[in-house]
Parts: C-alpha cells; sequence; structure tokens
C-alpha cells in the first residue's frame, strides 16, 4: 500500500523536527510516538515496509539505527492501535448486559 499525502506529510514533519539524524533523543521519540498516534486515530494506515523505504531514500537518514527506531515506532503504534479498537469491538458486541 503506497503512503497517503498525510502520511507523508508526518515524515517530513518528522525529518525536519529530528536535529540529529545519526540518533534519537528521547524526547524525539516521545514526539514521533505522537505523530503516529495521531495517524491512526485519524483513521490512517501505512504500511511499515513503506515508512522504513521511505527514510531510506528520504536523503538525510545516512545512518540506519535512527530510521529502524522510527519504522519500529511506527510499527508499534499502529499494531496497539489495531489491538485495542479490536478489544473495544469485542467488548461492545459481547456485552452480557442483556441488551
Amino acid at each position: 500500500m503506497p503512503l497517503t499525502n498525510p502520511v507523508i506529510i508526518k515524515l517530513n514533519e518528522i525529518t525536519t523536527f529530528v536535529e540529529d539524524k545519526s540518533k534519537l533523543t528521547e524526547e524525539e521519540v516521545v514526539e514521533i510516538k505522537k505523530i503516529f498516534k495521531e495517524l491512526v486515530k485519524n483513521g490512517e494506515r501505512y504500511d511499515v515496509d513503506e515508512i522504513e523505504f521511505w527514510f531510506e531514500n528520504e536523503g538525510s537518514w545516512n545512518e540506519k539505527e535512527p530510521r529502524v527506531r522510527i519504522t519500529n515506532l511506527s510499527s508499534y503504534v499502529q499494531d496497539k492501535h489495531q489491538q485495542t479498537a479490536h478489544l473495544r469491538m469485542i467488548t461492545d458486541d459481547d456485552c452480557s448486559c442483556g441488551n
């Protein structure tokens, strides 16, 4: 699945605010998580491999470690969102309250 414009905009946002592309600070990790949470909350879906490919080809991310870290964060946030969404659906559908 190709990346949508809103996802690409957010990836550019990450590239802009990360000062040292060779390593991520904890503050940057927190912000990156927030960005991916906002994307999935707004219904955006992305292929994690496409995220990794985008950062590899963006040009300013020469070190592999921060690219992998961002890719892992994107995967973690998306998976967690899907699991909690699934649990919310189960909770609503399996209500034993008699309704």
